[in-house]
């Protein structure tokens, strides 16, 4: 399965390409020790919303280098993948199964620091993988107290991208258990027929919410924190199944489009938290200590921008409620995600 996503990735990567990706730099192929630092995005993390938070991260590899640091915005995880697989990038934030592709297309890619929980440490270093269904239709999915995903079978549904590990990986995983009886495979997930009536991929996980959102489709999946600066919480207690969610009015692109809008989490499944990561075959060793140095500093951690404080109206990529950082991490840390794809 490994080389079967690998393979898609790669002719979805070529695919793409044709198509151009959207970049605050140039792409061209940097060398070691070169005087710029190129730093690849998701495409959930390439919206102008979060350029403040961008450019926090930007200007603390600046500053730790000494040189100057460009942006590479992408519309497709393929793209993002392959800029740094190939020598285009020296860093990349992604999650961890777009590390462990990345890693098998190019072993220099080596993680650089991971954001932690409350607690400031490895242990509850985790976000949520959901999958929703519109509040109109979740009295279809409870079961006694609870919620269960059986409804989902025939009908039409978003995951993120092949290679998000909490908009495909974790929740693909998930339905292939509960449903283990059908012998299904992750290919049977990826297309109408198998399982599922219709299956759609959203690029991004705000994508594959507005997916559900808009009616293009019956249930999705996506992740808690690429969604937590357009939605609130309605009814019920984050990251539960049952609860209900709502866009904000004020929410910003693609969730504009949809201000309002309601849904119900039916399944809720903890998540490693996205890596850093960095492409040694192009980042000096010099330069990869002074990156994870300045990461995992005290003075990241109280860097307002880049970890926003809970109370704040700033759109971010990782919130402040207790004790989060960065913190240095081995490879061996994503083996539990490595495995879900055996």
């Amino acid at each position: 399965m490994k080389k079967r996503r690998f393979g898609l990735l790669l002719a979805a990567a070529a695919t793409a390409a044709l198509l151009g990706a959207c970049s605050e730099g140039d792409a061209e192929s940097t060398g070691k020790g070169d005087d710029v630092v190129d730093i690849v995005w998701y495409p959930n993390e390439s919206g102008n919303d979060l350029k403040s938070a961008r450019d926090a991260i930007g200007d603390a590899v600046g500053e730790a280098t000494g040189k100057e640091v460009k942006h590479h915005l992408t519309t497709d995880y393929a793209i993002a993948i392959e800029t740094i697989v190939n020598n285009n990038a020296e860093l990349a934030f992604m999650g961890a199964q777009g590390y462990i592709e990345a890693k098998e297309g190019n072993d220099a890619i080596e993680p650089l620091a991971v954001p932690t929980g409350p607690s400031g440490t490895l242990d509850d270093a985790k976000y949520h993988s959901w999958i929703a269904v519109e509040k109109e239709n979740a009295d279809e999915y409870k079961d006694g107290d609870g919620y269960t995903i059986d409804p989902i079978e025939g009908k039409s549904f978003s995951f993120v991208s092949n290679s998000s590990t909490s908009g495909f990986v974790v929740p693909s995983s998930s339905i292939l258990n509960h449903f283990s009886d059908k012998g299904l495979s992750e290919e049977d997930l990826m297309e109408g027929g198998p399982f599922f009536e219709q299956v759609q991929f959203g690029g991004s996980h705000q994508g594959s919410a507005v997916n559900l959102l808009k009616g293009t489709v019956e249930a999705a999946a996506f992740c808690d924190t690429c969604v937590d600066n357009y939605v609130e919480v309605a009814e019920g207690e984050e990251n539960t199944a049952g609860s209900v969610y709502r866009v904000k009015d004020d929410a910003a692109e693609p969730f504009h489009t949809v201000p309002g809008e309601e849904f119900v989490l039916v399944s809720v499944t903890p998540v490693l938290n996205a890596p850093f990561v960095a492409n040694t075959e192009v980042l000096s060793e010099e330069d990869f200590t002074k990156i994870r140095d300045a990461f995992t500093s005290d003075e990241m951690a109280e860097n307002e921008g880049v970890f926003v404080p809970e109370d704040s109206e700033q759109s971010g990529l990782f919130k402040k409620t207790e004790g989060e950082r960065f913190v240095e991490v081995e490879d061996s840390w994503f083996d539990p995600i490595r495995e879900l794809s055996n």
